[in-house]
C-alpha cells in the first residue's frame, strides 16, 4: 500500500496533506485509515483553529479511491466497510469541531470529491476537474457521499453529477455550488492561507458552536441535538472570549481570542 496523510502546522493553521503523488493522490485503504488519526490529533490540539485539507503535488487533490487495491481484494478498507454498512468513510474529517478548507487543485475525482465535500469550505484552482466516476466502475457509493453530495448541490444537480459520471470543470462546479470560489492557479495557496488566518483570527468557540448547529440542521428535525446547539450557544456568552469581544469593539481594536 503506498501513500501517507500528511502533516503541517503553521501557526494556528494545520495543514492535511493527501501525499501520493505518483498515483495522483488516490487514497489507499492505509490512507482512508490515516485521515482519522490526524484529524484527531489536530482535534485535540488547542493550538490549531482551522485545518486546511490539500494534495500534494501540482497535480491533482484526489484521483480518489486507489483503484489498484480494488481487484487486489483491499477495495480501499474503510470504503469497503462502509459501502456494506451505516458506518461514514468520511467521518474522520466530519468530527472536527475547527473549519476544515479543501483546497483544491487539477483532479478532485471519487472518493477525493467526497473528502472535499466533507471541508466546511471548498476553494479550487482553475485548473480543477470533478467527478464522480462510480458509474464507471459498476459500484456502490457510499450513503454518507451521497448525502454530502445532495446537502452541498441539491437533489438536480448531484444525480446529474453522479448519474453521467462525466467530468466538471471548476467554472461548472462553481455554478453548481459544488466549490465556494474558483481562482487562478498561482493565486489559490496565497487565498486560501489569507482565508484561513482570517478564520482562525475569530473566536474558536463560537466557530465550534455554528460548526455544530450547521451540522445538526442538516439532520432530520426530529433528530437534532436542541440540548447541545443551545449548550454551545450558552459557552460562548459565559465564556471569557465573549467579554473580551465586547471589550475590543467598545474600544475599537481587534480582539485576542483564546478559546476560553
Amino acid at each position: 500500500m503506498g501513500g501517507r496523510i500528511g502533516m503541517e502546522r503553521e501557526g494556528r493553521v494545520a495543514w492535511m496533506i493527501l501525499d501520493h503523488p505518483e498515483r495522483h493522490n488516490a487514497i489507499s485503504a492505509e490512507m482512508w485509515l490515516q485521515l482519522g488519526r490526524v484529524a484527531e490529533i489536530l482535534e485535540r490540539d488547542p493550538s490549531v483553529r482551522v485545518v486546511i485539507l490539500r494534495g500534494a503535488g501540482d497535480a491533482a487533490f484526489a484521483s480518489g479511491g486507489d483503484i489498484s487495491e480494488f481487484e487486489a481484494g483491499g477495495a480501499s478498507a474503510a470504503m469497503a466497510a462502509a459501502d456494506q454498512s451505516d458506518l461514514d468513510p468520511f467521518l474522520g474529517l466530519r468530527v472536527l469541531s475547527k473549519p476544515l478548507i479543501a483546497h483544491i487543485h487539477g483532479y478532485c475525482l471519487g472518493g477525493g470529491c467526497g473528502l472535499a465535500l466533507a471541508a466546511d469550505l471548498r476553494y479550487a484552482a482553475d485548473d480543477a476537474v470533478f467527478a464522480i466516476p462510480a458509474a464507471r466502475l459498476g459500484r456502490g457509493y457510499p450513503v454518507a457521499g451521497l448525502e454530502m453530495l445532495v446537502q452541498v448541490v441539491g437533489f438536480a444537480a448531484a444525480k446529474e453529477i453522479f448519474f453521467t459520471a462525466r467530468r466538471f470543470t471548476a467554472a461548472e462546479a462553481l455554478r453548481m455550488g459544488l466549490v465556494n470560489q474558483v481562482l487562478p492557479k498561482g493565486d489559490l495557496d496565497a487565498f486560501v492561507r489569507a482565508t484561513a488566518e482570517d478564520i482562525a483570527s475569530n473566536a474558536p468557540l463560537t466557530l465550534r458552536s455554528a460548526k455544530l448547529i450547521f451540522s445538526e440542521l442538516a439532520r432530520d428535525p426530529a433528530l437534532r441535538d436542541h440540548d447541545a446547539m443551545l449548550r454551545s450557544i450558552r459557552d460562548c456568552h459565559e465564556s471569557v472570549d465573549f467579554a473580551e469581544g465586547v471589550r475590543a469593539f467598545l474600544d475599537k481594536r481587534r480582539p485576542s481570542f483564546t478559546g476560553r
